[in-house]
């Protein structure tokens, strides 16, 4: 299957890849997409980035109080 670059600045990347590496195009290619899925499925979802923060908040102790539509207009300021 081939794989056609028209983009002169992702065919001068390749290229550079290629030529620092000591390796060929079609590696290159293969290198960078690769080292970028990998970087890809290791990021953190949102929820794990998050997981301090919740976790942190789970411990304080309940109030009791309920936060309601008048709570939250007292607080924007819409009284």
């Amino acid at each position: 299957m081939a794989l056609h670059i028209r983009d002169e600045e992702a065919d001068r990347l390749v290229r550079r890849l290629a030529e620092r590496k000591h390796i060929s195009l079609t590696d290159a290619i293969k290198l960078g997409v690769g080292n970028e899925l990998k970087r890809e499925d290791e990021k953190l979802s949102l929820w794990e980035r998050i997981r301090p923060i919740r976790e942190r908040i789970a411990q304080s102790p309940s109030t009791g109080l309920e936060a309601d539509k008048a709570f939250y207009d007292e607080l924007s300021g819409d009284i």
